[in-house]
């Protein structure tokens, strides 16, 4: 006999509920009970809606903010009387020092309380005080609405001001948002001989004016964020929509808004979450904190990300060789800016495999080194009673605390040290045959070359990769560093910053690309933006030449 499948239980369960469900809406009472359920539901709904709303009482409300924000010393309660159809009670909440008391008092307080009956042409009754005033009585270019406490508070804390008035059950929020910010200075961290000096604050509608000021075009988007469930840090994405690629701007934006986090305090950290790889030494967005420089790179295709409380600007996405490029380089001759570049990268080897070469020319490859040079090295290193890497090691790890120590030491005090550490410690271990003198100044080079790769985050890269190459070359000698040099390529050309290659326009080779890589062509040459960035509007420069204009000229 053939044997049935049985049924699914499930799918009869599913079926049997149905009919029974069926059978109870033919029933009266069925409806009668769906009827509460629905009215019962509708209450929630009300009831829902009701919870958080402004309280139409003062003392009530400003109690609740009160007891909301944990009764704080900087938050300002001015109550305040003035007269539409009768005399109305109004009360302005603001924290201290995150507001502009000029304007509070020049623009809101001073034109409420001049306020009279006679000056209107028809009484206006409470309920409608609110509009009116927001009509006729505010100076004030940003005014919105306030309808629940969270509003409230979250206003309060972005630096707005709040006005509630006696019988309303919404408030004004005011854009009054002030308070102690640093000014405009020059960058620190990007020191330019040629070029503009300003840099960003830490104040994110001052970063985001500085660009507008610049890029005066229709076409430039700011489209702002909040992450952290504590801190609520305010973060911005700016680009030029009809350069930039819609699926870049897209994915950067999905990025943000899936950053799920207490707080944002700097930008490196919003780079740790939304970033293509994690275990890499390799820096996957530009930081700047130079105008000039975002401008740049959004004129490419590009897109800026600005985070409040940081003067520091994301690029995204970023390719290795922006790291050795300089904002000056498009403001001198061309000649010049390939020249630097080609100097820069040259350092970045240098400080790169400098001690790794040293440890394998002494260890394993004598017979490479000049006789002359060799019976030198061989005279210093006679009395040295350790091998190379352990030379390089000690001499490496004292550069890197004294380098620290530099940093974190008072202004004039950290320079002092740093240098007469560096020469006192040098010739010290010098005289007492600890190391040779050779060792010395190959340290001493490799030390000066990291500080002349503009980006610190490669020269940090650079810094971290030396320990590793100078104990494979240690044991290995050429071989193993060919080896290493070889993987950190191949990892260099697997790397993506939001899609695009790491090592573009070398790998793959894109040959209008290089035209403003390691070589700077003249601006008048570089008619394209790079080719994988912005595929909209790829033409940024005509074709243009002085010479033969004037020939034309001087043929008429």
């Amino acid at each position: 006999m053939r044997k049935r499948r049985k049924r699914p239980i499930i799918k009869t369960h599913k079926k049997l509920t149905d009919m029974l469900a069926d059978k109870k809406l033919d029933d009266p009472s069925s409806l009668r009970s769906k009827t509460i359920s629905m009215e019962t539901s509708n209450k929630q709904e009300k009831t829902k809606k009701v919870v958080g709303e402004l309280s139409p009482v003062m003392h009530v409300m400003v109690n609740r903010v009160k007891k909301l924000l944990g009764d704080p010393m900087d938050l300002i309660v001015r109550e305040f009387e003035f007269e539409l159809e009768h005399k109305v009670t109004a009360t302005l909440l603001f924290l201290e020092e995150m507001n502009d008391t000029q304007i509070l008092n020049e623009f809101i307080l001073s034109p409420l309380m001049s306020l009279s009956s006679h000056k209107q042409s028809s009484p206006v009754p409470v309920d409608h005080a609110l509009h009116y005033i927001k009509q006729n009585a505010l100076a004030l270019g940003r005014v919105l609405d306030v309808e629940t406490e969270d509003e409230l508070v979250e206003g309060l804390l972005a630096g707005f001001s709040v006005l509630l008035v006696e019988g309303n059950t919404k408030g004004l929020k005011l854009g009054t948002t002030g308070g102690k910010v640093r000014g405009i200075e020059e960058p620190s961290s990007e020191v330019v001989i040629r070029g503009p000096k300003d840099s960003f604050t830490e104040s994110i509608k001052t970063n985001i004016s500085l660009i507008r000021r610049r890029v005066r075009s229709k076409d430039i988007r700011v489209e702002k964020f909040k992450i952290g469930e504590v801190t609520h840090t305010d973060v911005a994405i700016v680009y030029l929509e009809n350069i930039a690629n819609p699926l870049l701007v897209k994915e950067i934006k999905e990025r943000i808004e899936e950053v799920k986090t207490d707080g944002l305090l700097e930008s490196g950290q919003l780079e740790e979450f939304i970033q293509d790889e994690t275990v890499t030494v390799f820096p996957q967005f530009l930081n700047t904190e130079r105008p000039d420089v975002v401008i740049g790179n959004l004129l490419e295709g590009r897109v800026g990300i600005i985070i409040n409380g940081t003067p520091f600007v994301l690029i995204a996405p970023a390719q290795f060789i922006q790291f050795f490029q300089s904002s000056e380089d498009y403001y001198m001759r061309y000649d010049i800016s390939t020249f630097l570049r080609l100097l820069r990268f040259s350092v970045f080897i240098i400080s790169l495999i400098a001690p790794s070469i040293y440890i394998a020319l002494t260890t394993f490859h004598q017979a490479m080194i000049p006789t002359t040079l060799l019976f030198g090295i061989a005279a210093q290193r006679e009395g040295v009673p350790f091998p190379a890497i352990a030379e390089a090691l000690v001499m490496e790890i004292t550069f890197e605390i004294l380098r620290e120590a530099g940093i974190r030491m008072p202004r004039a005090v950290g320079v002092a040290v740093s240098i007469v550490g560096a020469l006192v410690l040098g010739q010290a271990a010098v005289q007492a045959g600890l190391v040779s003198p050779a060792m010395v100044i190959v340290v001493g080079i490799t030390a000066v070359a990291s500080f002349a790769i503009p980006s610190f985050a490669v020269a940090t890269s650079a810094r971290l990769l030396r320990f590793p190459l100078m104990v494979i070359s240690s044991v290995f000698g050429f071989y193993g560093l060919t080896l290493a040099l070889i993987v950190i390529i191949a990892h260099l050309s697997s790397l993506r910053s939001f899609g695009y290659p790491y090592l573009s326009p070398f790998a793959p080779i894109q040959t209008e690309d290089l035209k403003d890589s390691l070589f700077r062509f003249p601006i008048k040459k570089l008619f394209k933006r790079p080719e994988k960035l912005s595929k909209r509007n790829q033409t940024r420069t005509r074709p243009y030449s002085v010479k033969k204009k004037r020939e034309e000229e001087t043929t008429r």
